[in-house]
């Protein structure tokens, strides 16, 4: 019986950036704040963008790079 979880990448990165943006808007409004919460909803999103991208790959090469490029975001 096999009971791996199958794991939506898409769905979870989306949360992931939803999540990021909801917790920005709780923080205090200070300068570090603002500056560090405009950084994190811009990397937040990124990583989605960049796995999305990866899967509309032209090659295996392609997408392996795309997907390495996502995860050190």
């Amino acid at each position: 019986m096999d009971t791996k979880k199958v794991y939506d990448l898409e769905e979870r990165t989306f949360l992931f950036a939803k999540s990021c943006r909801l917790l920005v808007k709780q923080l205090p409004k200070t300068i570090s704040n603002i500056e560090d919460g405009k950084q994190l909803v811009k990397s937040s999103g990124s990583v989605g963008a960049n796995y999305i991208e990866a899967n509309e790959k032209l090659g295996e090469k392609d997408f392996k790079n795309r997907q390495k490029r996502s995860q050190r975001i």
